[in-house]
C-alpha cells in the first residue's frame, strides 16, 4: 500500500512568499519507462470525471491535470525498492508533483518529476510562522490487483477547507485526484519576514510505501492524560490540518514517552472533555447510563477536533449496520469522570483511536494526572478483552473495502494502469 501526503507551505523571500502544498501517497503502481512525456489522459473510474470538459480554464481558481508535464526519473536515478518491513513514512517513491501559485498569476502548470529536495529561502514564512497545511491518504492494491484510493474526495474537501482557513490557495479537488492517479501509476512498482497571507505557493505531492501498521496484529497503546496540556482551543484551528497544530505537541509526546506511554490523550475544559488521541480521533464503545450499547466520539461543532475521514467512515458503517438504538451511534462530549465511572461500573467495552495510517488503534491503558487529587492514576481499559469486539469488526470492514473484498464504489477511486 502507499501513503500520500499533500502539503502547503508558505515561505517569504523579501516581499514575496513561497507556499508549498505537500501531498504524500502510499501506492502500488507500475512504473513508466518514458523519460520525458506529456501526461496521457487519465480515466479515473469514480469521482471525478474530467472536471474542466467544455469549460474555459481559470488558473486563478485551480490547476489542471491536462496541463501537467511529466519527466520520469531515469533508470539510474531510481531507488532500489525496499523489501521486508516498511516503517511508516521512512521511504519515499521516485517521483513527486509540484505546482506553483502566485497571487497575481494564479496556479502555474503542474509538474510531475523525480523526487528532489525543496529549495526554501531562509526567510520562508513556513519556517517562521508555520503557514502551511498537509493532507494524507492511502492507495491500496486490492485482491483483484486493482489500485484504489480510499475516499480521496473527503481528503480533498478537508484540504481545501484548511487552505481557506490558512489563507492559502484552494483548487479543484478532481484535478488533484486525477494528477495523483498519474503519479501512482508512475511509481507503481513500489510495494508499497512579515506575517500575512502568502503571495506565492507551491503544491507538491510525494508518495511513500508503507507496510502494515500492526504487522503482528493489534497492539494496544497506553495514553498520558494530563489536563494542563491542550491541543486546540475554541476559536483556533484544531479542526484543520495545519502544521501549527502539531509542533506544540512534540514536547508533550516526549513527556508521555518518558512516562512509558505511546500517545497523549488530549483533554479540554475544566470538566476534562476527551478530544483526540495523539493525532487520531477517539471512540468509546460502552453501555451508556441508560443501559444501551453506544458508540460515541467527540463532536465536531466546537472546532477542536479534526474531521477525520476514518472517523466519518466508522460512523457511517456503524449507523448502516442498524445494530444500535436511535442516537446510540453518537457524536457527543464525554469527560474523564464519565470514563472513570464507566470503568468502575464495568460499562466500558472498548476505547480506540482512528486515522488514515492505522485505521484503528486499541487503547489498553490511561495514565491520568489527576490534578484535583494531586496524583497519577493508572486506568486499565478492557479493549482487548471485550467479547463484543466492535473495533475489530469496523477495522475488518473498512480493510475489506480498501482492498477490494467489499465493493463500495462511492468510497474508492480506481487507478488504471
Amino acid at each position: 500500500m502507499s501513503f500520500a501526503r499533500t502539503k502547503i507551505l508558505t515561505a517569504r523571500c523579501s516581499s514575496s512568499f513561497v507556499s508549498r502544498l505537500r501531498s504524500s501517497f502510499t501506492v502500488d503502481t507500475p512504473t513508466t519507462n518514458a523519460t520525458t512525456r506529456e501526461t496521457p489522459r487519465v480515466a479515473v473510474s469514480q469521482t471525478p470525471p474530467n472536471p474542466v470538459s467544455g469549460k474555459a480554464k481559470d488558473p486563478q481558481r485551480t490547476f489542471y491535470r491536462t496541463d501537467m508535464h511529466t519527466t520520469a526519473a531515469l533508470p539510474s536515478e531510481r531507488q532500489a525498492k525496499p523489501t521486508g518491513h516498511l516503517p511508516f513514512g521512512r521511504y519515499y517513491a521516485d517521483h513527486m508533483i509540484d505546482v506553483d501559485w502566485n497571487s497575481e498569476r494564479g496556479w502555474e502548470k503542474p509538474k510531475l518529476h523525480k523526487l528532489q529536495p525543496l529549495q526554501l529561502h531562509p526567510g520562508a514564512k513556513v519556517l517562521h510562522y508555520a503557514i502551511e497545511l498537509f493532507e494524507g491518504m492511502k492507495a491500496y492494491r486490492g485482491i483483484d490487483n486493482k489500485i484504489r484510493l480510499f475516499r480521496p474526495d473527503a481528503n480533498m474537501a478537508r484540504m481545501n477547507a484548511t487552505a481557506a482557513r490558512a489563507a492559502l490557495p484552494t483548487f479543484d479537488s478532481a484535478e488533484l485526484i486525477a494528477m495523483i492517479a498519474d503519479q501512482i501509476r508512475l511509481d507503481g512498482e513500489w510495494k508499497t519576514l512579515g506575517v500575512g497571507p502568502p503571495q506565492d505557493a507551491k503544491l507538491f505531492v510525494v508518495t511513500c510505501p508503507v507496510g502494515a501498521y500492526f504487522p503482528s496484529g493489534f497492539q494496544p497503546i497506553s495514553l498520558l492524560a494530563d489536563p494542563q496540556y491542550v491541543r486546540a482551543s475554541l476559536g483556533g484551528v484544531g479542526a484543520f490540518k495545519m502544521g501549527c497544530n502539531y509542533a506544540p505537541t512534540m514536547l508533550v509526546a516526549r513527556e508521555a514517552a518518558e512516562k512509558g506511554c505511546h500517545q497523549v490523550l488530549w483533554l479540554t475544559g475544566n470538566n476534562e472533555e476527551l478530544t483526540e488521541v495523539g493525532t487520531m480521533n477517539i471512540f468509546v464503545f460502552w453501555k451508556n447510563e441508560d443501559g444501551d450499547l453506544e458508540l460515541a466520539t467527540p463532536p465536531l461543532d466546537h472546532g477542536l477536533i479534526l474531521p477525520g475521514v476514518t472517523r466519518d467512515s466508522l460512523l457511517c458503517l456503524a449507523r448502516e449496520w442498524g445494530e444500535f438504538k436511535a442516537r446510540s451511534v453518537s457524536e457527543r462530549t464525554f469527560t474523564m469522570d464519565d470514563v472513570k465511572r464507566a470503568l468502575k461500573e464495568e460499562r466500558l467495552q472498548q476505547m480506540f483511536g482512528c486515522g488514515t495510517a492505522s485505521v484503528v488503534v486499541p487503547v489498553g491503558k490511561i495514565v491520568y494526572h489527576n490534578r484535583k487529587a494531586a496524583r497519577h492514576e493508572v486506568w486499565h481499559i478492557p479493549t482487548m478483552e471485550s467479547k463484543q469486539n466492535l473495533m475489530q469488526r469496523l477495522y475488518d470492514h473498512i480493510n475489506c473495502i480498501q482492498y477490494g473484498r467489499f465493493d463500495r464504489p462511492e468510497w474508492t477511486v480506481d487507478v488504471p494502469y
